[in-house]
């Protein structure tokens, strides 16, 4: 009976031996986040994923206009990042010996266009476009025709100028100025090095039928970027010489709080707004800088983010975040969060419908015929080059 007994609990220890080794055996996820407006969102989902299978999912969020050198730190430590970004099709020649081909895999397999994703010179998938996105000029409304204008009169560069230049004038009595200071800090600058700058990328390559990196920019349109910046500058909540010390979270708080008309950036802002005022507060309008048929523009729409997935991960851990990668894009947690609490449009099967206003206005101006304007930042060579423009802007502010 003793030998029955001590055999028994040898086995029992066994099994809870062999248990313990299979949960250690599920891996883990260490997400090296792009983008630091989504950090909250994507730390709650984290948490929400491991809560409910066990395995842990870290998510580290570079500041703004690092995630190159903070991804080429990180890679170089022995538990380095499973599931990273490339920006472009520059960033996957960096990385690509540390790159996945996601062919194949389940969560790909869900996506309902292949369109936004990057493939190597072999033909396969090794950059998943995980969401697009638009972005514009944000406009409060109320405050807009609280200065006597209305969204009717905005049509093109000349009618936003003479707009923008009339609530200046009369600035003091209004007590609000025409756009939120156009930070240039880090964690600002991009919008201004990038998204700005994409507007006379956008026509130039229009121009010359250009469909991948060119080898030379020729600056065609340079005097229209200098304009549009220029009425930034000019017409906002500070003078140009402080633009240099002026953060993201300034300038969207100033736009907040009922300090400008006009705040540009993307249909990622919507979820924090929409905590101040009601969708009929607010609407996006173009970017507009004086160039083609205006009238007839959209909104800049398209990603900068796309999902890699490290190779040179332990075969635990690669499943695992190709696991959670499936769960965030079918799961119902997965897709609001991605759709309500970060603001994305996920290209896959499961993607809930949006209830972002900026979402809702890009589709309804590409429905009535406006042209949406392509995202071509991304082809910039890298973001130390982007880090240069934003430097360049500020020393012609100061």
């Amino acid at each position: 009976m003793k030998k029955i007994i001590a055999l028994t609990l040898v086995l029992i220890l066994a099994v809870g031996l062999f248990a313990g080794c299979k949960s250690s055996d599920k891996g883990s996820v260490y997400f090296l986040n792009f983008k630091p407006e989504a950090d909250s969102a994507w730390q709650a989902l984290a948490k929400t994923y491991t809560e409910k299978t066990g395995v842990t999912v870290k998510v580290v969020t570079a500041a703004s206009g690092t995630y190159e050198t903070t991804l080429t730190a990180e890679m170089a430590k022995k538990d380095a990042p499973t599931l990273f970004q490339c920006g472009n099709e520059t960033a996957l020649d960096t990385w690509k010996d540390y790159c996945l081909a996601l062919d194949g895999t389940e969560f790909l397999n869900e996506m309902t266009t292949s369109d936004f994703n990057i493939k190597g010179e072999d033909g396969k998938t090794y950059c998943a476009g995980y969401c697009y996105e638009a972005f514009g000029i944000i406009v409060n409304t109320e405050l807009l025709e609280k200065a006597g204008h209305s969204l009717d009169e905005i049509k093109d560069f000349a009618s936003l100028k003479a707009v923008a230049e009339d609530i200046t004038a009369h600035k003091d009595e209004l007590g609000f100025a025409a756009f939120s200071s156009a930070g240039l800090d880090s964690s600002s600058s991009w919008r201004f090095s990038g998204h700005l700058a994409n507007m006379p990328l956008y026509y130039e390559f229009r121009d010359d039928n250009v469909t991948e990196q060119p080898a030379t920019i020729t600056g065609k349109y340079l005097a229209n970027y200098k304009n549009i910046w220029d009425l930034y500058m000019n017409n906002a909540t500070c003078a140009p010489s402080e633009l240099a010390a002026k953060t993201g979270d300034e300038s969207r708080a100033e736009f907040a709080n009922g300090q400008a008309v006009f705040f540009q950036n993307g249909s990622w802002e919507y979820p924090a707004l929409s905590a101040k005022y009601s969708d009929d507060q607010m609407a996006m309008i173009p970017i507009y800088i004086g160039v083609g048929d205006e009238a007839n523009q959209g909104l800049c729409t398209g990603t900068e983010n796309y999902w890699c997935v490290n190779k040179d991960a332990s075969e635990e851990d690669i499943q695992a975040t190709l696991d959670f990668l499936y769960w965030c894009v079918t799961s119902d947690k997965g897709t609001e969060a991605m759709a309500n609490e970060m603001g994305f449009v996920i290209p896959f099967k499961g993607a809930l419908e949006s209830n972002n206003l900026f979402v809702k206005q890009d589709k309804a101006m590409t429905a009535e015929g406006k042209t949406p304007v392509s995202w071509n930042f991304p082809t910039m060579p890298s973001e130390e080059w982007k880090n240069g423009v934003g430097s360049a802007l500020t020393a012609y502010a100061a």
